[in-house]
């Protein structure tokens, strides 16, 4: 049986990317609650943390689908929901209405991404980042951030919100950096620096690299540290669950660290 950390709920609207005619390349993408556990049927997966999906430029769709996953995490108990905030001033009053969800049972995350807009060290950002950071000690939730090269996604900026706030709040870095220069900068030194320095910080390996996570499970190996740091994660339907999980069943291989990589860690953070 599989945990799985990071996954996506909702149908997005077609959308003209970069300039092409309107697709819709999520499409294994799910619209209802019924779907989503017929996929955890056929996964095999025992426990999964759900998220609204989103990718369109246009933050009210990934709103929209907030209460999606609040559904989804009442309707079966191996859902576990993470609800989207924003840190854009633009979408307090929105982000608000989140927070205010965020009591409710099944409700386990926070997740946010600068992909929709936003900078971790723009000043204009930060007192919403207090609120969602603030609210999240306070219930005890996990804060998922998007990671991938480049602009306000990269490390390099993402990377202050775990030097803010992984003292008191669990922060879940989605995949690994996201490309070559996150995942050297990470399994280089700075993930098990910020696990040395007592920072309450997670990641996943979706989207990552193949060599990353042989060598991320070789480092765990020889630092002796971040074996409960690392979680399994299919980002359906953005990624591959298949995929995925051969890619971290080969890294991690079938001892403690695969036990802790797709079972342990994820009920020790989100049960």
């Amino acid at each position: 049986m599989v945990c799985d950390a990071h996954r996506h709920l909702g149908v997005l609207p077609a959308h003209p990317f970069y300039g092409g005619p309107p697709v819709n390349p999520d499409s294994t993408a799910r619209a209802t609650v019924k779907r989503l556990l017929a996929d955890l049927d056929a996964e095999g997966t025992e426990r999964a943390l759900v998220l609204p999906n989103y990718g369109v430029p246009d933050p009210a769709v990934a709103f929209s689908f907030n209460e999606l996953v609040v559904e989804a995490a009442q309707t079966d108990d191996r859902v576990r929901a993470g609800l989207w905030v924003s840190p854009r001033p633009e979408d307090a009053d929105r982000t608000a209405r989140a927070l205010a969800l965020a009591r409710e049972d099944g409700v386990r995350a926070l997740k946010l991404s600068f992909l929709l807009g936003g900078r971790a060290t723009d000043p204009a950002c930060r007192p919403q980042l207090d609120r969602i950071f603030g609210e999240a000690a306070r219930l005890g939730l996990t804060v998922h951030v998007h990671t991938s090269p480049g602009a306000a996604s990269d490390i390099d900026e993402v990377g202050h919100l775990v030097d803010w706030y992984a003292d008191r709040v669990p922060v879940h870095l989605v995949h690994f950096g996201g490309g070559m220069s996150g995942h050297i900068k990470l399994a280089g030194g700075r993930f098990f620096d910020w696990i040395a320095a007592g920072k309450r910080v997670y990641t996943d390996l979706s989207w990552a690299i193949g060599f990353a996570p042989y060598w991320l499970a070789r480092e765990i190996e020889r630092r002796g540290a971040g074996h409960d740091r690392v979680l399994f994660a299919s980002d359906q339907p953005w990624g591959d669950f298949a995929g995925e999980h051969a890619r971290m069943s080969a890294a991690a291989g079938g001892g403690e660290l695969g036990a802790r990589v797709f079972h342990e860690t994820f009920a020790a953070l989100y049960d």
